[in-house]
């Protein structure tokens, strides 16, 4: 029951909460421990409230996921972790986490709040609006960006970054729709209601748009942001920014992946260079130039 508790948990999911370290290293108190030591405790406790939305989520759509070709084989749906337990672990781990965010900051308390409540409602109702259900995702990275935020002292991190993470988020949570409607085919609304509200003609516009328009707000963080070094050397990343979103188009497109973002970015090697040469990129520019 353990082992299918924590797989309900889903902790290869937990890459998304990095977005929390974005104002540690955009804002440049990276070198502070106690920054750093905020920041780290605010990620464990994101992961631990994205773990509860998860088991939340999982008990919403238990029926739903029993029809699914891959989501029948998740703990709850298969019946290896059991209901009441699973609402048992939901409870303590938002019980638990609330009262570690107050001790660690109420205004992120306020943040981890927000997120729960917007997932629940996600998980009840807003899943099934088309477009809004995307938005609802892409509110959460936002809501991450933020949370790291609350941690610390800020000087100059630029709103430029929250335009960024939402048409990025917009990006992976439409592509994410198009994976999983290309995987289910015809029979695509009776796994995920909100399905029959697209096509994949008009997910490849959305994601056409998103995807040139993050390239173009990337770009202009790059040299206008008011914390970037003055000889623009940080529009050295936009390549590698580039080539990450090309390479996601490509693997959606081609490959027919995307419909969990976190395992392109767990098990794609090129991929992955991209974004170890783009971070390394940005902390040489920050931090040694």
């Amino acid at each position: 029951m353990l082992t299918a508790l924590i797989k309900t948990m889903r902790p290869r999911q937990w890459t998304k909460n990095v977005f929390i370290f974005a104002a540690l290293v955009f804002d440049k108190p990276l070198l502070s421990p106690d920054s750093c030591l905020r920041t780290l405790a605010g990620f464990a406790l994101f992961c631990l409230i994205s773990s509860s939305v998860y088991i939340f989520n999982d008990l919403a759509d238990v029926e739903a996921d029993r029809k699914h070709p891959e989501k029948k084989n998740r703990p709850i749906a298969s019946g290896k972790l059991p209901i009441n337990a699973a609402w048992i672990a939901g409870i303590a781990l938002v019980i638990f986490t609330f009262a570690l965010s107050w001790l660690l900051s109420t205004n992120f308390l306020v943040v981890v709040v927000l997120y729960f409540l917007i997932n629940m409602a996600y998980s009840k109702w807003l899943k099934h609006i088309p477009i809004l259900d995307v938005l609802i995702i892409a509110s959460g990275f936002v809501l991450r960006v933020h949370a790291g935020v609350t941690l610390i002292d800020v000087e100059r991190f630029s709103p430029w970054l929250y335009v960024v993470m939402t048409l990025l988020s917009l990006f992976l949570g439409f592509g994410k729709r198009r994976a999983e409607l290309a995987l289910l085919a015809h029979g695509a609304g009776s796994h995920r209601k909100v399905l029959d509200g697209y096509t994949l003609p008009l997910l490849d516009q959305y994601i056409m748009i998103v995807s040139g328009t993050t390239i173009v707000a990337y770009s202009l963080y790059t040299f206008s942001a008011p914390n970037v070094p003055d000889n623009h050397s940080m529009m050295l990343t936009i390549p590698f920014v580039v080539y990450a979103i090309f390479r996601y188009l490509y693997l959606i497109e081609v490959k027919h992946a995307g419909g969990a973002p976190e395992e392109i970015l767990l098990s794609d090697r090129p991929f992955q260079i991209a974004m170890i040469l783009w971070g390394a990129a940005v902390l040489a520019i920050f931090y040694l130039s």
